[in-house]
């Protein structure tokens, strides 16, 4: 997934950043609400980790102009907050979920699969699409009884992919979901990473298809 991390204390944004990257997550990271706003302008998120109290705004002020823009991208509140009426606050201005400072990393990352969870409807992380089953926790690809693991931008591409089977996504939209800004890559690496999916799902009726001069699309065969 692709994260925006809007937290001003740099070390719990650097710890932050640390363990999701280590699961092959992408963190853009804002110290700033307007620095946010700019990130939001030019990419598109998975989810946004949103504080509160910040340099140049309120987090929620933040989070309401955002839900007002009929922006649907699931947000996690990280508020050092504990008193009932600002819990219920943030639920209602829009956050689908929030965590009390201090927390535990794990807990983080499980309310992050839970909020994605309900978005999709779904109640296990495991995801079915022909003869496919992906677990994205588990980091797992099943084809008929063959379990394949996979490494962390391969899992990811997949991830991507089973999120919009059948739609055609471009190099540069892949490129934008894999990897974070800071990170200087060409739109070359999709094709290594597609060609590793592709072996790994060789066996199977799933075919990752290349549309010349648009993308490449998940479709059955």
């Amino acid at each position: 997934m692709r994260f925006l991390l809007v937290e001003d204390n740099a070390k719990l944004a650097t710890s932050i950043i640390e363990r999701l990257t280590l699961d092959g997550h992408v963190v853009d990271h804002a110290a700033e609400i307007s620095i946010a706003e700019d990130y939001i302008a030019t990419a598109d998120y998975d989810m946004i980790l949103l504080d509160i109290m910040l340099p140049d705004g309120d987090g929620r002020d933040f989070l309401n102009e955002h839900r007002g823009r009929q922006d649907d991208t699931p947000v996690i509140v990280l508020t050092a907050r504990s008193e009932v009426s600002d819990r219920v606050g943030v639920l209602d201005l829009g956050a689908d979920d929030y965590i009390t400072k201090p927390f535990d990393f794990s807990e983080l990352e499980a309310r992050c699969r839970a909020v994605m969870r309900r978005k999709s409807g779904g109640v296990t992380n495991a995801k079915r699409f022909g003869d496919l089953v992906f677990d994205s926790l588990a980091g797992t690809l099943t084809i008929g009884s063959e379990t394949v693991s996979l490494r962390n931008k391969e899992l990811r591409l997949l991830e991507i992919f089973f999120s919009a089977p059948d739609v055609i996504l471009s190099k540069t939209k892949l490129v934008d979901r894999l990897f974070a800004y800071n990170e200087d890559v060409s739109e070359n690496a999709i094709e290594v990473y597609v060609a590793r999916l592709r072996r790994h799902i060789a066996n199977s009726r799933v075919q990752i298809i290349t549309v010349r001069g648009l993308g490449y699309r998940l479709s059955l065969t």
